[in-house]
């Protein structure tokens, strides 16, 4: 197919070194343009990458008609008013995960979901790893399905960094509590019934740089996760079955040049020694995302399945930032009858 040309909004560090360079691994795409509210860190991003053009404004870039599709890494407050923008422009969407601050900030992008491909990035559910532990769940490798264990932290304590600025979105379950949900609902393939958080939040930040939840996925299915801000690195998914486990050992950060591994256990032994790992091809998350949505800008009809999709991750954060205050289990509330 013709390459789907590319815009990036900001030179933020997830895009110029990871998401940029899987995309540019590529065939089907190009990426364009890069754009900054700077335009000499614009220009210096884009002769480090090899991009052809540099943009001082998001403005001027939203406005070339060369650009088809833009990939929004900005800080998470500015998640929906840039992608709104480039919806208005005419432009197709990924825009990084959370997508919004609330649920109710995503339906000012509903009237543009049946005109351009809106999307929330969580490039796991790209990754082959992803993909194949899921198929080993539906295939019955561990029996039914009963827990989904999540451990991920990292430790940041830089007052500058945006992920320790409470007023726009920074705190460990917007930064990577939403990972956790998503694991969720793609093993468990259903929408939570209600969550429950406890949450130490930094006495400098006001960020929570400690949270634990328990989302219950009904039919006794259970999400729990601990992530965390200022802990050492860390990074896990548990899948617990009636007959056995799954582990995946780099579940978020997969590396794009090494095979990344997951692991079967019958629980035959305590120790895992009875368990069998099965090693897969090296794999770029972010280039298998990036193809996959580039596929969808010329091949499919866009709809609001991947909105009202961000819309449920983002009414479970909102479920148990509010368990937090009420201290019990809040109801995530359901997609009406006129989703999608």
């Amino acid at each position: 197919m013709e390459p789907v040309r590319w815009g990036i909004l900001s030179s933020a560090l997830i895009g110029t070194k990871k998401v940029i360079p899987g995309m540019r691994k590529s065939r089907s795409l190009v990426v364009a343009g890069l754009a900054s509210r700077d335009l000499q860190r614009a220009q210096r991003a884009t002769a480090e990458l090899g991009i052809a053009k540099a943009y001082g404004s998001y403005e001027a870039m939203l406005a070339d008609p060369d650009i088809e599709a833009v990939y929004n890494p900005l800080p998470n407050h500015l998640h929906v008013p840039l992608t709104l923008a480039a919806a208005k422009a005419g432009k197709h969407v990924l825009c990084e995960k959370p997508m919004a601050l609330h649920a109710t900030d995503l339906e000012v992008l509903r009237p543009f979901a049946h005109k351009v491909h809106i999307r929330e990035a969580f490039m796991v559910r790209f990754h082959p790893q992803w993909i194949e532990a899921r198929e080993q769940v539906r295939r019955g490798a561990i029996g039914a399905l009963r827990f989904v264990q999540v451990g991920f932290s990292y430790f940041n304590d830089d007052p500058a960094n945006i992920r320790n600025q409470a007023d726009i979105g920074g705190g460990a379950l917007y930064d990577i509590g939403c990972y956790a949900i998503v694991a969720g609902r793609w093993f468990f393939e259903a929408d939570p019934q209600r969550a429950t958080a406890t949450m130490d939040l930094d006495p400098t930040f006001r960020t929570d740089r400690n949270t634990g939840g328990l989302v219950d996925f009904g039919a006794g299915r259970q999400l729990t996760f601990s992530v965390s801000t200022q802990a050492a690195s860390f990074q896990r998914v548990v899948l617990a079955g009636t007959r056995g486990r799954i582990e995946i050992e780099i579940p978020f950060n997969a590396p794009p040049d090494v095979p990344c591994r997951y692991r079967i256990d019958d629980g035959s032994t305590l120790d895992g020694s009875c368990g069998r790992i099965t090693t897969l091809p090296v794999a770029d998350q972010y280039q298998l995302q990036a193809e996959a949505f580039s596929h969808a800008v010329r091949h499919e009809q866009p709809n609001a399945a991947a909105l009202d999709d961000a819309i449920v991750n983002m009414r479970t954060i909102d479920a148990l930032f509010a368990s937090t205050r009420s201290g019990s289990f809040e109801r995530v509330q359901a997609l009406g009858p006129d989703a999608s």
